[in-house]
């Protein structure tokens, strides 16, 4: 693995990005641009962020197993990285259950898929795999580069470490939202992503191994549990929330921003976590 992540990752789907912004991320001092939400198999997108900036790594955060076809994920891969040489990397992941009708075995299908990228020449060490449960995690460990899972909270960040150990890249993605006020940020986040992601199966799966509830899953959230997937609160705050996943092993911590403007909520992020240690969370005077 040669590419420099940086210690921040920015998670943005196609219709919150633009070359202009990728350079804007770039600039506040992210490592990568994660495309988000199932990008197209051609990869156009990532491309085009590439050309606009000069240093940004840009991932996918996923391309989707069911909608991609992997050997035209491949030959994207191949003119990306023939054009931008290591600054892009490849994440995969298998869907969901209650968005893809041909959903089913889930293991078997993504072992199949990352035997077609590896036929067509995609390294391991270029390929991330969006992995919650022990077994996917183990396949992250043993085919590729590492995970990047998202709805995720510190302790499972630990427990990734655990399982792929040292030189495997673990990346989580942690939604952010800089709102001091902690009933009107439980209520933008139960609204947006992060409410609706607890109704699908293996978010809900993982949460529970966990040790949250089903008092906690109901509806749109408990509070703790809201709380424990969602970094709110004031820049300082939520800066050092998220810098809770590098103290527990991840490699890089990846910013889901939620709220109107997820550009400048990105700025904050950043400048805030600029001001804080990143290996023990405090803030530096």
């Amino acid at each position: 693995m040669n590419l420099d992540l940086g210690l921040l990752g920015a998670h943005l789907r196609e219709h919150e990005v633009t070359p202009e912004s990728a350079a804007e991320v770039e600039r506040a001092g992210y490592g990568t641009l994660w495309l988000d939400a199932s990008p197209p198999a051609d990869l156009a997108l990532a491309e085009e962020l590439l050309d606009a900036t000069t240093r940004l790594v840009i991932g996918t955060s996923v391309v989707n197993v069911w909608t991609a076809d992997a050997e035209t994920v491949a030959a994207s891969y191949h003119r990306i990285e023939g054009r931008h040489p290591g600054r892009f990397l490849l994440g995969v992941g298998i869907g969901h259950r209650e968005v893809h009708t041909e959903y089913a075995s889930p293991f078997d299908t993504l072992v199949a898929y990352l035997d077609r990228l590896a036929a067509a020449g995609v390294p391991a060490d270029r390929i991330v795999i969006a992995a919650l449960g022990p077994r996917m995690l183990r396949l992250a460990r043993d085919r590729t580069a590492g995970t990047i899972p998202c709805m995720v909270s510190p302790e499972h960040t630990r427990r990734a470490r655990a399982v792929l150990g040292a030189g495997k890249l673990v990346l989580p993605g942690h939604f952010a939202l800089v709102e001091p006020d902690a009933g009107r940020a439980r209520a933008i986040a139960r609204s947006g992503p992060a409410g609706a992601a607890l109704g699908v199966t293996n978010y809900a799966a993982n949460l529970r191994r966990l040790g949250f509830t089903d008092d906690d899953l109901a509806g749109t959230g408990s509070d703790r549990l809201t709380d424990a997937l969602v970094a709110h609160g004031d820049p300082a705050t939520v800066a050092t929330r998220l810098l809770a996943h590098r103290a527990a092993g991840a490699d890089q911590v990846g910013v889901f921003p939620l709220g109107d403007d997820p550009i400048a909520t990105l700025r904050a992020v950043a400048h805030a976590v600029g001001s804080v240690d990143p290996h023990t969370g405090v803030k530096v005077l």
